[in-house]
Parts: structure tokens; sequence; C-alpha cells
């Protein structure tokens, strides 16, 4: 793992490895990890760099009580994501960006892609306009897929929480990370199930 103030040039990185990497790569999710309170301006200074982050959001209540009923703040605290085709010059413009802790995981020649099936179940979930929550991350439970309405398609475990009613978790495994939306039992079906 890099510290903080470790000053990366283009030096530390075996060039033909990385060219490797680069050609054989195309573009793929990756989780950004900033500092915290971060994501945003972390976001702004990619889009000006010309990339194209992707900042989820969702509505939460806040703490003080004469505050406005919601504000809109991170999905996954602390985490911004970007599909790209890494190479080594992007990689470095990305960790130069003020409040970038790192890109998951690890180093240049061990990043992990997030699954865009992951991605793209979160991408819809935002897309519903369905309030979101967050929820524990759990491995275990039933995975199901919606059959109907503004999420079908979208998989995910449910949580039965009420009768008739549960929660449909979305998750990206790389965070262990999650969020929930309410749905009716009946819009949903396991997904080794043939529709």
């Amino acid at each position: 793992m890099l510290s903080a103030d470790h000053n990366l040039t283009c030096d530390d990185f075996d060039d033909d490895r990385s060219a490797n990497l680069a050609t054989e790569s195309a573009a793929a999710w990756y989780a950004i990890w900033t500092r915290s309170h971060c994501e945003r301006l972390v976001a702004q200074q990619l889009i000006a760099k010309g990339f194209q982050p992707f900042l989820p959001e969702m509505a939460a209540r806040p703490r003080k009580i004469d505050a406005q009923p919601s504000v809109q703040r991170p999905m996954f605290p602390g985490y911004l994501f970007l599909k790209h085709s890494m190479e080594k010059r992007s990689y470095l413009e990305i960790l130069k960006a003020r409040g970038v802790v790192r890109i998951l995981e690890g180093g240049w020649h061990r990043l992990t892609p997030i699954a865009d099936e992951e991605m793209h179940a979160i991408e819809r979930v935002i897309e519903s306009g369905a309030a979101v929550q967050e929820h524990p991350y759990f491995i275990q439970g039933d995975r199901v897929r919606v059959v109907e309405g503004p999420l079908a398609g979208v998989e995910g475990v449910f949580v039965r929480d009420k009768k008739n009613r549960g929660r449909l978790v979305v998750s990206v495994n790389l965070l262990q990370t999650s969020v929930a939306i309410e749905v009716d039992d009946d819009l949903v079906m396991p997904c080794d199930r043939t529709s």
C-alpha cells in the first residue's frame, strides 16, 4: 500500500508490464477510495481532467432538527466509481487528485475491477427514483431478480421484513457495501428459476 506522502512518478512502474496491462484491458469499473467527505471534491477534479466519474447519491435525513427534510449524500461514503481503460497515465492522473486515497485494490499491478452487472444494478436503482436506504452487507440470503416494474431485471438479495414486502439488497462486493430498496415480494423471483 502506498503512503499518502509517496510521490508517484512514471519511473515507479515497470513500463513493459504497465503497457501490456493497458493494452489488454478494456474499459472497466473501478472504485476510487477517497478521504472522508471528499467524494464530490474528487469527482469535480476528475471531471476537470476529462474523466467521467460516477458518484451515486441518496437522500438522507439530517441530524439537526431545524435542517431541511433531506439532503443528498453519497450512497457509498468514501467511494466513487470510474469506468475507464486504466493505463499508466490515467492511473497517475487519478491518484494526483486531491482527496484520493487509492484506487482499489492496492496498486498498479493488482487493480480489481467491479463487475459490470453490480454497477448496472446501482445505476438502475438510481434511475428508478425509489427511496434508497443503507443496508448492512452480508453474504447469506436468497438471490432474486425483479420481474416487473421500473427495476425489472435487477438482481440482488431479498430480505423479508414485512408480510408480502421486503427489501432488495444490491451490493458492490469489492467495497463490501450494500444498499436496499423496498419491493413487493410478488415482483421478485429466485434467480435460478426461468421466467
